[in-house]
């Protein structure tokens, strides 16, 4: 039970840290060393503390400017654990939210917290008086919706905060709006001081090859459903959970709606207990679902996008991202919601379902942020594409499974070796697959009584068979995704044939 006193009031804990100091240090340098209207980024990673340290900075410099602050955040949580935050550190302050209509008492502040698009309003309206705001900060600064009010402030030193300085749009590079980039430190020397909990990441190999990308970079939702709420999928997720995550408190990210749905409607059918989550839940909802999943030690929640960012739980023990991301933020932000590290906490589970710690490398990797933020387009184009990554699955049939084929001494088979071996002997390439249809059909002939509980045998090699074909492919010159379909298909229809005639000859071998 990990939730033991973990109910820890942020804006309590107002002791800053060795490294945190010495990055304040380097920015209020910046400050005293640019032009003052330098736009300076600033890269910590999740769970560093990045709100306490501009709540320090928003405190030391209203004490020696005689100007004011705006602190901006994309979501309306953010504003309120910002403003919290900062009242911690005796910085009086002001939330501009949409209930915010006239701000008589605005000479009364020195501080506002504000969401981009309701800040955008009352200066539109012109209800907040800005010639005197000497420091703009900007909380997930990779998102792209600040970018509509930096013309208001042409003459304020602007702070850009993000883990991740990477925007969230190709088209609008984080280089284009800062001048310069302050990396602080790295997740594994975090992990290393004590501050973040160590991940362990287990990986399980899905092919992707039926995902289309969107206009955003990103998966679309629709093919992330029809991969993700398939039954194959589905089984592949709780047989994770209960290999890897069983009885500890578990959050589940996903890409869309109905494959979160079809995860509740799994997981509660096997008996655990599980919520589900989603933008569309009201205020009163979410606040009992969270408290339920704060309070509840063994607590499953599947979710769709809405706890990435704003959302703080440090007794998750285990992170499953049933879902692929082509966005380096979103990977991090997803796995770092279990990094928090508790007295008896020193690590958490990470079960990879999207082939993402193949593309992105691992959490606690070292990551090249001044090159991202230099060259993003670089960055993004030489990404490990799912092709690519694919070649390298190495099927491994799990303990279940090879019960099953007790029999068979062994199971594997080596198509890369057998191609090179057909190759030199002048042969043509396909003897590969039908060596490959003949030790399946032995496997299924040799470990089962009747031809009927052969061919259903048959049915449960199908990612050994996808497996085989994929790297026959690869093999090849010049293979399209259709033709690997198509392959995939007549492979299991002359393996059909294969278990047929393999029957036969056992029948006619007893005989």
């Amino acid at each position: 039970m990990l939730y033991k006193d973990a109910e820890i009031e942020i804006e309590d804990r107002k002791e800053l840290y060795a490294y945190q100091k010495g990055d304040i240090d380097s920015i209020f340098e910046r400050m005293a060393n640019t032009a003052p209207n330098y736009h300076l980024l600033y890269q910590l990673p999740t769970g560093g503390g990045k709100t306490v340290i501009f709540s320090e900075i928003v405190r030391r410099y209203l004490a020696d400017h005689d100007k004011k602050v705006v602190v901006l955040t994309h979501r309306i949580e953010l504003c309120k654990q910002t403003s919290k935050m900062l009242k911690g550190f005796g910085v009086k302050n002001k939330v501009i939210n949409s209930k915010i209509k006239k701000l008589q008492d605005q000479e009364e502040y020195s501080c506002f917290v504000a969401m981009v698009e309701t800040l955008k309003n009352r200066l539109n309206d012109e209800l907040l008086e800005i010639e005197n705001v000497g420091l703009v900060i900007i909380d997930e600064a990779h998102y792209n919706s600040f970018r509509k009010l930096f013309g208001s402030f042409k003459n304020s030193f602007i702070l850009g905060v993000t883990a991740t300085p990477l925007s969230s749009n190709i088209k609008m590079p984080m280089n284009e709006n800062y001048d310069e980039l302050i990396v602080g430190d790295t997740i594994s020397s975090l992990i290393d001081s004590g501050f973040l909990a160590k991940a362990i990441t287990y990986s399980y190999d899905v092919g992707l090859t039926s995902l289309k990308v969107g206009i955003n970079g990103d998966y679309t939702v629709k093919s992330s459903d029809d991969l993700y709420s398939n039954m194959v999928m589905q089984e592949k997720l709780l047989h994770a959970y209960t290999e890897k995550s069983l009885g500890k408190k578990t959050l589940i990210f996903n890409n869309g709606i109905n494959t979160s749905l079809y995860v509740y409607e799994t997981f509660k059918e096997a008996g655990y207990d599980i919520r589900h989550l989603d933008n569309t839940n009201n205020p009163e909802e979410r606040k009992e679902i969270l408290s339920w999943f704060k309070h509840t030690p063994d607590a499953i929640l599947t979710s769709v996008g809405i706890l990435t960012t704003g959302f703080d739980e440090p007794t998750v023990e285990t992170i499953i991202l049933n879902r692929a991301t082509k966005s380096l933020t979103l990977y991090f932000q997803m796995i770092g919601r279990g990094s928090r590290k508790l007295e008896n906490k020193d690590t958490f589970a990470v079960i990879d379902l999207g082939n993402n710690a193949a593309r992105f490398g691992l959490w606690s990797e070292p990551v090249n942020w001044q090159h991202i933020f230099k060259s993003p387009e670089f960055y993004l184009e030489n990404l490990r594409a799912d092709a690519e990554i694919e070649l390298h699955f190495k099927y491994q049939m799990s303990p279940e499974l090879r019960a099953k084929f007790a029999n068979t001494p062994v199971v594997t088979f080596d198509v890369d070796e057998e191609h090179r071996i057909a190759i030199s002997l002048n042969q043509r390439s396909k003897v590969v697959l039908d060596k490959s249809i003949e030790q399946h059909a032995e496997m299924c002939v040799y470990n089962t009584e009747t031809l009927n509980e052969a061919r259903l045998l048959s049915k449960e090699l199908n990612d050994d068979i996808e497996c085989r074909i994929r790297r026959y492919s690869n093999c090849l010159s010049h293979c399209s995704k259709n033709y690997r379909e198509w392959l995939v298909e007549d492979y299991k229809q002359k393996l059909t044939l294969m278990i047929g005639k393999k029957y036969r000859e056992k029948i006619f071998n007893e005989d």
